[in-house]
This record gives structure tokens, sequence and C-alpha cells, in this order.
């Protein structure tokens, strides 16, 4: 039984967050407030994080940034500010994916049964053999989920990892933000595909040596992106 954790200042929103994730079969903890949210989120054992922004004491970007120091476990950030650059911010530090109140609970339930259906697919094949990609520079584990540019380890949360491995699972292919965000995120009618660029913009910081004049990930202008070889 996967194990998540609400971190929700309005007990109401966290009850009925809870209520639904638990009919749902999900065990549930919560947490009212920043501080003991994300102590319970770095000594717990837990398989998604739910995070509201604005909360007493720590916010919700401090934790998130304070997991993902320590974790690539999913993360869906909720708030009730609409501003592009409070999503943007939360996506840059790690955050999965970004939900703006209101929305319904069965919304939410789809959206934590997408997030972590995709990541048991992608962490379920330890056993198997180490698959490696390798183009100029650029080393790739994509069992170990690690990756290298120039023998340098870079540290990749888990949708930058996702959708860096897919472009170089694919080269030469160009894709479209929507046909990207349907295939790292796993959801098809729910989201919002300017995910997609803030994605490709922290990676293009981790690997590239010049962003503005990217060697491994290019922008199609009209189309899309494409992972030159």
């Amino acid at each position: 039984m996967s194990k998540i954790l609400i971190v929700e200042d309005e007990e109401a929103i966290a009850d009925l967050e809870k209520d639904y994730l638990e009919l749902s079969g999900f065990k549930v903890e919560v947490a009212n407030d920043g501080q003991s949210g994300i102590s319970k989120a770095l000594k717990g054992n837990y398989d998604l994080f739910i995070l509201d922004l604005m909360l007493p004491g720590v916010d919700g970007f401090d934790i998130c940034r304070q997991i993902r120091e320590e974790k690539n476990t999913p993360i869906i950030m909720v708030s009730a500010k609409k501003d592009d650059i409070d999503k943007i911010r939360g996506l840059g530090l790690g955050a999965d994916d970004y939900m703006t109140k209101p929305f319904s609970p069965s919304e939410l339930v789809a959206r934590v049964k997408a997030h972590l259906a995709r990541y048991d697919r992608l962490t379920g094949s330890a056993a198997q053999k180490n698959k490696v990609i390798e183009i100029r520079g650029l080393k790739i584990d994509t069992t170990a989920r690690r990756v290298w540019i120039n023998e340098e380890e870079k540290t990749f949360t888990t949708k930058e990892f996702d959708l860096l491995t897919f472009l170089a699972s694919h080269p030469n292919h160009v894709y479209t933000k929507e046909e990207l965000f349907r295939e790292i995120w796993d959801m098809e009618s729910i989201g919002d595909i300017a995910t997609v660029t803030v994605h490709i913009k922290k990676i293009r910081e981790k690997v590239e040596m010049d962003t503005s004049n990217p060697q491994y990930i290019e922008t199609i202008w009209g189309v899309g992106y494409r992972f030159k070889v």
C-alpha cells in the first residue's frame, strides 16, 4: 500500500484529500504546518508528497527544496495562487506537478495514481542489467538513474531525468510539448504543458556548456524539441 504525506494547514481541505485518497486504497498521514511537515517528510518513508504552498513556519517551496536534496519521491504542489511565477518556481525546485486550488478531489487522486504508477515503472527494474546511454560526453545510466556530463555527475529530479532519458533514447526525433507531456507526465487530459518548457530549461542548465547554443536538446521553433546526435 502506497504511503502519502499531505502537508496542508487548512484542516478541512487536508481531511477531504485524506478521505478521498484513503478510499482509493492509499495510506495517508497529515501535517498541518511546515515545520512538522518537513520533519515527517525527511524522517518518514513515503511514496508521494502533497505540499501546500502557503504554510505557517516553513513554506511549501522550502519543504520541496529540502526533500529534493535527499529524495526523488514524487511531489505534487498545491496552491490557491495562480501566478505562473509560483508554478515555475515550484517546478524548478523539483516538484513533479502543480495544482491550483480549487480542484476536485478526484482530480488529485488521478494525478497521485499517475505519478505513482510512472515512478514505479521507472524504478522497478533494478534487478536488470544497467542500460547506459552515452553521447558526446553525456552518460545516462537509465537503471541506476544517474547522469554524468564530461565525467562529472549531475543531480536530476525525477521528471528531469525521465525527460532527458526519453529524448536521448529517441535521437533526431522532433517531439511537440504536448507529446512530451503525455509521455513523461502520463496524463493526457490534465496538467499544464508549460511544465515541459520549465524542465527543458533546467536540464539544459545541467548538461549544456552554453544554454543559448544547446548541443544536446535543440529547440525546433514552432514545433518542439529534438535530441541531437
